[in-house]
């Protein structure tokens, strides 16, 4: 997590919620040691905006937020998924699932499908979450640039 905290804030990522979820295998989250990472990535990058870090949640109390923009969750079962790079659009506001290890569970899919989350693919590999969430930032940020 600390991984990505760090390379997702030297991105550009805005804003951070750690999620747990049936598959979790830490189900303590050290707020404050995380957000020392990201400000100290913020410092070694020279980002000028701190990304905010939200408290750690559950996830079917997230998943029950208003969310403004589009909502994806990449994830590994075998269904129909879109691409994430065909799904984004230029300065859209997104919120974006990435699973633990062991994916989410498939009930955890199935809400955030009947919550209006659209299933999407990162590309062909099966990627550890640390990665999957820097492919998934860096995607973003390249179609914003």
């Amino acid at each position: 997590m600390e991984w990505f905290l760090e390379k997702a804030t030297e991105i550009g990522i805005d804003e951070i919620t750690p999620i747990i979820c049936k598959h979790s295998e830490r189900k303590v989250v050290k707020e404050d040691r995380l957000e020392k990472v990201i400000i100290s990535a913020m410092k070694q990058s020279l980002k000028f905006q701190l990304p905010k870090l939200n408290r750690t949640t559950s996830f079917s109390d997230f998943i029950q937020q208003d969310f403004d923009g589009e909502l994806f969750i990449a994830h590994c079962e075998e269904t129909t998924k879109k691409s994430l790079k065909s799904e984004l659009k230029p300065t859209q506001k997104i919120t974006l699932l990435i699973g633990p290890e062991g994916d989410f569970s498939t009930k955890e899919i199935e809400t955030a499908l009947l919550n209006k989350f659209i299933p999407v693919s990162l590309g062909e590999s099966r990627l550890r979450t640390e990665t999957a969430g820097i492919v998934a930032t860096q995607s973003v940020a390249f179609f914003n640039e």
